[in-house]
């Protein structure tokens, strides 16, 4: 019997563009669950990772300045995700003492740097204090007349809720990061000066790319053409803003405990957003060669950005110079028939510059074997990742991994998708070195100026399960393989070490107040 035979259920998978076929196998998917990832070894500066020396680094910079020209650039930001979870304690704080009596020990000089009593005692150090200071006065009250009452409450609702700045609902893009003499700059703003810095052509043409939710476009749209032209003119560039929305048809379907389809109270499917691992299909779609990706809230003010663009051009220089090689290597391949030395030097390249591992049966292959072996593991889409040292950051990290067939790679992993329970799985972890900042250049074409199928190189079986509710009842929600690391799965990758400094998310409100986001 077909689960999906109702006319509704066929209107609502026919509105998604989601083959019913693909909905069988998520269903399948539910049942049998992903395998765990079967790491081998942490990649570190000795193993995997590209140490840079200064000479290294200001000739990558000199060869990314020299070349850029001859590509199409692009910056790629997902930026479609809420802010709500950065505002997590706030949002706690309404929820306890709405309509109460604040205590004096709620906001009692803590310790934690995310905490309420924290965000206060520094709340006029926040990019956004002058316009809650103004939504506040146009409501004929005052500021500092409410925190000296202690109406905390009502400050945070003027700062959260739609009825004043709305930020508990906003973006990030549209949240105030940083303040400067001549103003505050939202996020989005800070993503369009490294643009037109590091991803800007010889034309002085910069392609910025924001992935966004539809709800929001009207409002992205209009931040962008508030401060367009002034940025323009201020680095001497014409920015060309492109927009996505993540597709319907990457949306997964939710499922019961029992693995039944998740029936909405009016006996509608439930389908629920794939996470970022959707966006390749939105990677996919861009028709720029050279594209960096960098999330929206990974950010720093002018003062700090030197290094940034160091490391930003350095990693496009590596690529750049990479990819050349590897064309002129493909090239060959293609044309078969090559000398015995010529062979050995693409071999030394894919193991030594590029990290492919050569199988142990590789040197016993015939030359024909080495020349296919060779050439499909050169032609695939290449990324250089910035690695920072792990300072205790949550998140991936660069592996060394094995899949069912014996072959190894390099990987970004989540830990979702280690079994932590495996004692030799965990001890490989706690000797991770480096964590992923997404600090990503990637290259999109192949050696004969196609654009690659990226989808084609997504491995199905890094997806992750979560237990989530509707309606006062459990379900199963699939995410698809995340976009840097499952997604990206089968590309060629290596990883380069980057400072520090280059990695400043802000994941909570407080995180603004770091020296490094204040300076």
């Amino acid at each position: 019997m077909n689960t999906f035979s109702s006319v509704s259920d066929q209107k609502a998978i026919a509105a998604k563009g989601i083959l019913e076929e693909q909905l069988a196998k998520q269903v399948d998917q539910f049942k049998t669950g992903f395998p765990y990832i079967n790491l081998v070894a942490a990649a570190t500066a000795s193993d995997g990772i590209f140490r840079l020396s200064e000479s290294d680094l200001e000739y990558l910079i000199n060869y990314y300045n020299d070349n850029r020209s001859a590509y199409s650039i692009l910056k790629f930001v997902p930026s479609s995700g809420a802010a709500s979870r950065m505002f997590k304690q706030l949002f706690e704080f309404i929820e306890t003492y709405k309509g109460k009596e604040v205590p004096a020990s709620a906001l009692a000089e803590s310790d934690d740097f995310n905490s309420v009593s924290n965000f206060f005692a520094n709340l006029d150090k926040f990019a956004f204090y002058d316009d809650l200071k103004d939504i506040i006065k146009s409501a004929d009250l005052d500021i500092d007349t409410l925190l000296s009452k202690g109406d905390y409450v009502r400050i945070l609702e003027f700062l959260l809720l739609d009825t004043g700045l709305g930020y508990g609902n906003k973006p990030k893009a549209l949240l105030k990061f940083h303040r400067y003499e001549t103003g505050s700059r939202l996020a989005l703003e800070e993503h369009l000066v490294e643009a037109a810095v590091y991803s800007s052509d010889h034309d002085g043409n910069a392609n910025v790319h924001f992935t966004i939710s539809p709800e929001h476009k009207r409002s992205f749209k209009a931040a962008i053409n508030k401060v367009k032209e002034t940025y323009e003119n201020l680095y001497k560039v014409k920015f060309t803003i492109t927009y996505s929305e993540q597709k319907p048809s990457t949306d997964t379907l939710a499922v019961d405990l029992e693995n039944n389809p998740f029936r909405n109270t009016d006996n509608s499917l439930l389908f629920r957003p794939g996470g970022h691992g959707a966006l390749i299909e939105n990677l996919n779609d861009l028709k720029e060669e050279i594209v960096f990706v960098k999330n929206i809230d990974n950010i720093v003010p002018d003062a700090l950005r030197e290094e940034t663009y160091r490391y930003k051009k350095a990693i496009g220089g590596l690529l750049m110079e990479l990819q050349d090689t590897c064309f002129q290597h493909l090239e060959w391949l293609d044309m078969g028939d090559l000398e015995e030395e010529e062979l050995a030097e693409i071999a030394d390249f894919a193991k030594n510059k590029l990290m492919i591992d050569l199988t142990d049966a590789y040197e016993g292959f015939s030359e024909i074997e080495k020349i296919d072996f060779l050439y499909n593991r050169l032609n695939r889409p290449m990324r250089v990742c910035g690695m920072v040292k792990n300072e205790g950051e949550p998140g991936g990290g660069p592996f060394w991994v094995e899949d069912e067939n014996g072959s190894r790679s390099l990987q970004i992993v989540e830990s979702s998708q280690i079994d932590l329970k495996d004692k030799k799985q965990r001890a490989i972890l706690e000797k991770s070195t480096h964590f992923n900042p997404v600090d990503l250049v990637c290259g999109l074409y192949d050696f004969k100026g196609n654009k690659f199928k990226l989808p084609d190189f997504v491995d199905p079986q890094t997806g992750f399960i979560s237990i989530k509710s509707k309606d006062g009842k459990e379900l199963k929600a699939l995410e698809l393989p995340g976009l840097w690391n499952g997604a990206m799965a089968d590309w060629i990758t290596v990883f380069v070490e980057t400072p520090i400094i280059t990695f400043n998310p802000v994941k909570t409100v407080n995180d603004l107040l770091r020296p490094q986001h204040q300076a």
